[in-house]
């Protein structure tokens, strides 16, 4: 797991107040229990952890954690140039 993943973890579980264990790739925000709310502070939460920005037209994109987690690494990798 990358320190990347384990921190959107973190992020996801605080908002969302989600089992860990739950936060596989696949898993959806239903399978979260995460209504629209939850996924705006999620987001707000990431952009601020990270420095970086995520677009509502890239948020909406995301079906699945694993999305989540791939779109913050290569943004963070982005960042980092």
């Amino acid at each position: 797991m990358s320190a990347v993943e384990d921190t959107v973890k973190d992020i996801v579980v605080k908002i969302v107040h989600c089992d860990r264990e739950i936060l596989k790739p696949e898993a959806t925000f239903q399978d979260m229990k995460a209504d629209s709310l939850d996924m705006v502070q999620v987001l707000v939460a990431l952009e601020d952890e990270f420095g970086i920005e995520i677009p509502d037209e890239d948020a909406q994109k995301f079906k699945n954690f694993g999305d989540f987690v791939s779109y913050v690494e290569a943004r963070v990798a982005e960042k980092k140039g």
